[in-house]
């Protein structure tokens, strides 16, 4: 039974083997941690509603990437992905209070900030070069490594994330955050 959240209809995303939409398909409507018994491969897939986090190897891991309603015929050049989609994570409706604290170093330590709206670059608001650990109580976020939104990003949901490291962005900083808000969707 699919994973009901507070859409009119449920989420949906349909995977294509080739660009273009063509091959095989299969349609996904919640989380997904390994499509490869459903897929080969996947160069295309179609968002009919809702919001999806897309990641390039199994089990939600490897470089992440944002997916709201529309089409992506050939999403590995458009995103600039090197390998297939492998897992997907289905993003609910949210209609809340946002709110994270960030910290600077891992397990929460050093500076502490704590948004609650949309951040472009934290050196500029906070005078903070690094961000190792955060704590998203209210809301879902996605988190880039380069300020203005842009370069790799990591979605995070209602939960604390001690070390940035530990959980594979070893060497990477995250350095602007936006709420996953329901215009997204």
């Amino acid at each position: 039974m699919p994973h009901m959240c507070s859409f009119p209809l449920s989420p949906q995303i349909i995977f294509y083997e080739d660009r273009n939409f063509l091959g095989r398909s299969y349609e996904v409507m919640n989380d997904c941690p390994d499509m490869s018994s459903y897929l080969s491969r996947c160069h295309s897939c179609r968002v009919e509603r809702g919001c999806f986090m897309v990641y390039d190897r199994t089990n939600y891991m490897g470089n992440q990437y944002f997916l709201r309603r529309g089409e992506y015929a050939d999403y590995m050049s458009m995103m600039g992905m090197n390998d297939c989609i492998r897992s997907c994570r289905m993003i609910p409706m949210y209609r809340g209070s946002y709110r994270m604290r960030i910290y600077e170093r891992e397990n929460f330590g050093g500076q502490m900030y704590e948004l609650m709206d949309d951040c472009d670059n934290i050196m500029d608001r906070y005078r903070m070069s690094n961000c190792m650990s955060c704590n998203v109580m209210d809301g879902h976020w996605l988190m880039y490594e380069q300020p203005h939104y842009r370069g790799r990003m990591m979605y995070m949901r209602p939960g604390e994330y001690r070390s940035f490291m530990n959980m594979g962005f070893s060497g990477m900083r995250f350095m602007s955050m936006r709420r996953i808000t329901d215009s997204c969707y």
